[in-house]
């Protein structure tokens, strides 16, 4: 039971944190090496820096939260 409450708990934190940075407007997917391709009717969006940060976040995180 002790393990379900520890990903419940990291699982709540991770939205907090998430919610937090979508109120203070980060523009979380529109950074400098974010891909837009625009043509027509078409786009297409490949989020490459978001996701390393992102990654580089849960990481961090994790790597606490494991201690």
């Amino acid at each position: 039971m002790a393990a379900i409450g520890r990903l419940l708990v990291f699982a709540g934190m991770v939205v907090v944190v998430a919610g937090v940075l979508l109120w203070w407007g980060v523009p979380f997917g529109r950074l400098p090496g974010d891909i837009v391709v625009r043509r027509g009717g078409f786009s297409f969006f490949l989020p490459i820096t978001s996701s390393i940060i992102a990654s580089i976040a849960l990481t961090l995180l994790l790597a606490l939260f494991k201690r």
